[in-house]
């Protein structure tokens, strides 16, 4: 806005502001254990809904939309990089099957949410893609969607606020639950027992300073990090450009049609089946490359602080309550599903947790929960298989924001 206190034009400040406060968030989570519970993504997000709201920076700024155009598109891959397939069938197998039935616990839960609350909240449709999305991956998903779907910033920051807190409150009752009599007399729980065996540990750290140790990292890794990843990019985004024009679209078309040419000429759809594909035929090239998980990690905190930009205050009093609903229910109905399944299926407890965590918070916030649990041998495998949700997520909130704009 004019009236802010930095203008709209001045790139260089702006950009500074971002780049440092999502420093800052990612610090406060390592360091300050106020922090690691809260999440330095919601860290970035109130800081920077604080410095818009209170006249320091605009509301609106090229360099948004700059982030929005080119930061989101190099975190998708980036993210990716480290996705191992053949450890996804050959050590999590058994998870693999279990988060699967989770992810369907997702899309029951948003399909039955969106049909309950779609005549009270607006832009449903684009916020039910974004959630299914992210309940099923990741942030990154959640970028990719908002960046498809294009709902107004505010209606995004009031979902991330709505989602975020959720995420902390389910997070306390997956961490309570293992504790219960109620669930232990009903699910083996091998792993809660060896670790009760032992003797207290000392944790003199954040869980996210223990998750992200130092790594080894070269000017080679971050050239070929950096330089793949903008490779991927083009190639994808110029595929699905070409793939829109070519396939029919339009009213005259039919719906078939139409979502055909909704998926192939999806940038973010062919950017992660791009991926996918580099992955699965180059596996030893990407397992040579360090660090592009920590610099995809750093890109999405990047697009947490420019979220939080133009949220209004009173909208999201507003709106957030409602939306909170909305994410409640699809969480909800997640847990059932995992543990009915899991029942069903004889899992133990402590899997069925773990893939649940996955699926709303992401592979990072299930390690995190077996590391402070003391779950070790599950730490690798929920890691690997949780990051399944980072390919599928684009696809699943892609049909479903499709179908659910139909419906509104």
């Amino acid at each position: 806005m004019e009236n802010s206190l930095i203008k709209p034009d001045d790139y260089i400040t702006l950009w500074g502001i971002i780049v440092v406060w999502a420093a800052m968030s990612i610090y406060l989570e390592q360091k300050y254990q106020w922090a690691a519970r809260v999440s330095g993504a919601i860290v970035a997000l109130v800081g920077a809904i604080i410095l818009s709201n209170t006249g320091i920076i605009p509301i609106e700024s090229p360099v948004y939309d700059a982030v929005w155009a080119f930061i989101i598109p190099l975190a998708i891959p980036l993210l990716l990089f480290h996705v191992k397939f053949k450890k996804i069938f050959k050590e999590s197998g058994r998870l693999l099957f279990i988060f699967l039935i989770s992810s369907i616990g997702t899309v029951a839960g948003t399909i039955l949410s969106f049909f309950l609350l779609k005549d009270k909240i607006p832009y449903l449709d684009k916020i039910g893609a974004m959630m299914s999305a992210s309940y099923v991956g990741g942030g990154v998903n959640f970028a990719a969607m908002a960046a498809k779907f294009e709902p107004p910033g505010e209606m995004v920051s009031a979902t991330v606020v709505a989602d975020n807190l959720l995420m902390a409150l389910y997070f306390v009752v997956l961490m309570l639950i293992p504790t219960l009599a109620f669930f232990r007399k009903r699910f083996s729980h091998p792993h809660v027992l060896e670790v009760e065996k032992q003797t207290g540990e000392n944790e003199n750290s954040t869980l996210a300073e223990g998750y992200w140790k130092r790594n080894n990292i070269s000017l080679k890794d971050i050239a070929l990090s950096v330089g793949t990843a903008f490779l991927l990019v083009i190639i994808s985004f110029k595929a699905a450009e070409w793939l829109g024009s070519i396939i029919p679209s339009g009213e005259d078309v039919s719906f078939l049609l139409n979502l055909i040419n909704a998926l192939f000429g999806d940038k973010y759809l062919i950017l992660t089946t791009f991926t996918f594909t580099a992955l699965a035929l180059f596996p030893k090239y990407f397992e040579s490359i360090n660090g592009s998980q920590e610099l995809g990690t750093f890109l999405i905190y990047l697009f947490f602080v420019v979220i939080g930009v133009p949220a209004s205050i009173p909208l999201i009093i507003q709106n957030a309550p409602l939306l909170l609903v909305f994410v409640a229910i699809i969480v909800l109905v997640n847990m059932i599903v995992s543990l009915v399944g899991g029942k069903l299926f004889k899992y133990n407890l402590e899997e069925i947790l773990l893939v649940s965590n996955a699926n709303i918070g992401g592979p990072t916030t299930a390690a995190a929960m077996a590391i402070a649990k003391g779950w070790k041998n599950l730490i690798g495998p929920i890691l690997v298989v949780g990051t399944l949700g980072y390919i599928i997520g684009n696809y699943i909130g892609t049909t479903l924001g499709l179908w659910f704009g139909i419906i509104m």
